[in-house]
């Protein structure tokens, strides 16, 4: 029953949004408290939930979405995301777009968060579709989709590498094979996928698409890229160090908060302020106005995130996820299939793949002691089902709507799609590497 409770409080999500026009995060906080009451969860508990849910949420994500933007904006407004843009057709062709954007969402993704990555670059998307007047979701399908596997296959993104953890894996071993499944996955559904995609009519935000400027007026090269990769830099070097680090050395609890999701945004935004800010003679009240403009843009986004926080939580709480696992516990398939097949169902009703993949690990974990499967493997398969089809209740489903400005039909046909494509390639990828090993 408590699946069908899930499938109403969705479906009245859909309705208030797509038929009575509802702002989403209204939306969300209305089927969050009919979910609270349909699962179970004591009245007086509910509204609890939902503060709960947008605030851990909002924790996570406000610093980085809004220091995101803020970068996003001058990198535009300098000029630097024209500069890249000239520079990555000049070495990969207009026809080679989304090869770019692939390589580039695949190289950014594996050091980055998935909502650092996607900040970062979704304004060098625009920049290119705006200025080469190609489709923006053309674009940038093969970007999200490289990032999207990324985040959900390879350690150290943090749901592969608590798995990893979990059931005993070697992590470089996983790296490999992930690196192996992620290859063709991200071909399909980035480049390939994104051919049949390119009448969608997408609107992105305004503010990141600038005006051209000459190109004497452009930062260098060099410049450009430092100043909007150097998260990227920041979280290697983090990452590298405290890897190779005693936890008990002094230095160890700097660089975990240097290394900071929202301290490695917040840093890299001071550095661009000057290295395409005032060094390209922006003074700094202009720089203040242009922030103030890109935190106005992604004000609501943020607050659509949050609804979708609510939800969430509020799912979580009533212990539905569980109630899943353990039905689907009994079934008679091979363990990477099984193991998928919950991360999937789980996924689809709560909507966070983190969620998804480390409660069906709590599941599965007694296999892999029992030897009946790989371990490294087991990772994968798991983490290919944590992305099935993102839909209305996963934040990821209304950053890209937001961002892309694209309507929820068009989200589905896309995103949500091209999800659903990682998923079930990277099932095939894990399948086919066991017959090998």
């Amino acid at each position: 029953m408590s699946l069908v409770f899930v499938f109403i409080s969705i479906l009245v999500l859909i309705l208030l949004i797509t038929w009575l026009k509802f702002n989403p995060f209204l939306a969300f906080l209305i089927s969050s408290i009919l979910a609270g009451f349909l699962l179970g969860i004591p009245p007086e508990q509910i509204a609890g939930s939902i503060q709960k849910g947008i605030g851990g949420l909002l924790g996570d994500l406000v610093i980085v979405i809004v220091m995101g933007a803020m970068l996003g904006k001058l990198v535009a407004e300098s000029g630097a995301a024209q500069k890249i843009s000239d520079t990555l057709m000049s070495i990969f062709g207009i026809k080679n777009v989304t090869w770019a954007m692939m390589v580039t969402g695949l190289v950014v993704g594996i050091p980055l968060f998935y909502n650092v990555g996607f900040v970062l670059l979704v304004p060098l998307v625009f920049t290119i579709s705006y200025r080469y007047k190609l489709p923006a979701v053309y674009v940038g399908i093969p970007l999200l989709a490289a990032l999207s596997v990324t985040h959900g296959f390879l350690p150290p993104h943090p749901s592969p590498a608590a798995l990893v953890a979990q059931f005993g894996a070697n992590m470089g071993l996983t790296l490999v094979y992930g690196l192996i499944i992620v290859v063709p996955t991200i071909i399909i559904a980035g480049p390939i996928f994104a051919k049949f995609l390119k009448n969608i009519d997408a609107r992105p935000l305004d503010t990141f698409l600038a005006k051209p400027k000459k190109e004497e007026d452009l930062p260098g090269t060099f410049n450009s890229f430092f100043s909007a990769l150097f998260p990227v830099f920041l979280l290697i070097g983090t990452t590298t160090l405290m890897l190779n680090m005693s936890a008990d050395h002094w230095l160890f609890p700097y660089l975990k908060f240097v290394g900071d999701p929202g301290m490695v945004m917040l840093i890299s935004l001071l550095i661009a302020t000057y290295t395409i800010g005032l060094r390209m003679k922006f003074k700094i009240p202009a720089l203040m106005d242009i922030y103030v403009v890109a935190s106005k843009d992604v004000a609501m986004i943020l607050l659509i995130i949050a609804g979708a926080g609510a939800l969430k939580q509020v799912l979580l709480d009533s212990g539905v996820s569980q109630t899943i696992a353990d039905s689907l516990q009994g079934w008679d398939v091979d363990p990477l299939i099984l193991a998928w097949t919950i991360t999937a169902i789980i996924r689809v009703c709560v909507g966070s793949a983190t969620v998804a993949g480390l409660t069906t690990a709590g599941i599965i974990a007694p296999m892999v002691s029992g030897g009946v499967v790989d371990p490294n493997l087991l990772v994968l398969s798991i983490g290919a089902g944590s992305l099935m089809f993102s839909h209305f209740n996963d934040a990821g489903f209304w950053l890209y709507k937001e961002y892309f400005n694209v309507s929820v039909k068009d989200t589905l046909k896309s995103w949500s799609l091209m999800e659903t494509i990682v998923a079930v390639v990277g099932l095939g990828g894990v399948m086919l590497l066991d017959a090998f090993i």
